[in-house]
């Protein structure tokens, strides 16, 4: 967006709503709407009084307010910059590669660890499994453009991925190839502190916040057949609700 068209940004000034505010919530649209992507500059400070005639003061409040949420990171000397960041509707089933290609990042995983082993009381219980059941558990690290988002650990009934190794990048894709549709799924949103294993994968201090999803899948019939638990970090994935009146 050239500075020139910076103006349609300009606040309303009879609006009760303080100017910083409008600002930050044009700039968080048109960031939204993908005006600037991943890691390219915001125009500056400066730039932003020129265009808006706005004050030093409210062009700097607006910008802390981007910071907050996480949209911007501000680089001493050198500026404000679009934080890579993904933001997943929660009425849609979306799957991640899909999301990450669709905000204009390139998607990447790599296998931690993909083993065959008896079921725990969680999966005999959201799968539905008896006891002394085998599950495919499957554990990788997900990436956005090279930088590390999240963890996933998914549990499948052994049956429908008898060989781990099988499973490639994507796991309903390797779903379909079995004649298996993952049709509907229920998540759970909370969250998590870094633990051990999860520090060394996503390169945070252990005990920091992640968001938290569990997620089952199932199939038209009704069957549960995916079990995941996915922790992201909350500076590079965001859930997103549309509310109506």
């Amino acid at each position: 967006m050239s500075l020139k068209k910076l103006s349609v940004l300009r606040p309303d000034p009879s609006s009760q709503t303080p100017l910083y505010l409008q600002i930050a919530n044009k700039l968080t649209m048109a960031i939204q709407a993908g005006y600037w992507l991943a890691n390219q500059p915001l125009p500056s400070e400066r730039a932003l009084v020129e265009a808006l005639d706005i004050s030093r003061v409210t062009a700097r409040k607006a910008l802390e307010v981007l910071e907050r949420e996480g949209r911007i990171q501000r680089r001493a000397g050198s500026g404000s910059y679009i934080t890579p960041r993904l933001e997943q509707p929660l009425a849609r089933f979306t799957h991640l590669s899909e999301m990450i290609k669709q905000r204009g990042f390139k998607p990447g995983s790599r296998w931690v660890n993909r083993e065959v082993a008896f079921a725990n009381a969680e999966e005999m219980q959201h799968l539905n499994l008896p006891h002394n059941s085998r599950v495919t558990r499957l554990l990788r690290a997900r990436s956005a453009d090279d930088v590390v988002i999240g963890v996933e650990r998914t549990a499948l009934p052994h049956e429908l991925a008898p060989d781990p190794q099988a499973v490639g990048a994507s796991l309903y894709d390797f779903l379909r190839t079995q004649g298996i549709g993952v049709a509907r799924a229920t998540q759970h949103i909370g969250a998590a502190n870094v633990t051990e294993e999860l520090a060394d994968l996503v390169g945070l201090p252990t005990g920091t916040a992640m968001l938290h999803l569990t997620r089952i899948g199932y199939l038209d019939s009704g069957v549960a057949v995916e079990l995941t638990h996915s922790w992201f970090r909350s500076d590079y994935f965001a859930l997103v609700a549309e509310l109506k009146l």
